[in-house]
């Protein structure tokens, strides 16, 4: 009897104790289309709640979702606070390794492609702080699609 009231007690005290993922879809949502009116933005919405803005379409290799690219690429909040930037001939990655907002972002662009990705909290970081960002954060980059490696 012991045994089964603890087990009970445990249980109940680790399921309470677990973080929950707090949903920001409609706050991001709405905080993403004031920037856009704000800014004079066209922007088409993808099905997962990405937005994105095409400047440059591009002319070269299209990536999917698993390649391997090279983008030079400037991230900031809504406010226009910078939180991280590359140097201009960009940095290489795999599309697989990082937010969600970028490994269906990207794909939009060919090669020479540049535009905006404005990325609500679930394709980013989620409720998660990450560095300077908070958990909760729109993300915004403007990005420049170099190579598909």
């Amino acid at each position: 009897m012991k045994y089964v009231l603890f087990s009970l007690v445990l249980t109940l005290f680790i399921s309470c104790s677990k973080d929950k993922e707090t949903d920001y879809t409609a706050k991001n949502e709405q905080e993403i289309v004031d920037y856009i009116a704000k800014n004079d933005l066209t922007a088409q919405k993808s099905s997962s709640g990405l937005y994105y803005v095409i400047n440059e379409p591009g002319t070269g290799a299209q990536p999917t979702a698993t390649s391997n690219v090279t983008v030079a690429y400037k991230g900031y909040f809504t406010n226009g606070k910078v939180f991280d930037k590359s140097e201009d001939s960009g940095i290489s990655f795999g599309l697989q390794q990082v937010i969600k907002g970028w490994t269906e972002g990207i794909p939009f662009f060919k090669e020479g492609g540049s535009g905006l990705l404005l990325i609500p909290a679930h394709l980013g970081y989620g409720s998660n702080d990450r560095g300077p960002i908070p958990g909760g954060s729109v993300l915004i980059f403007e990005v420049k699609l170099i190579a598909v490696n």
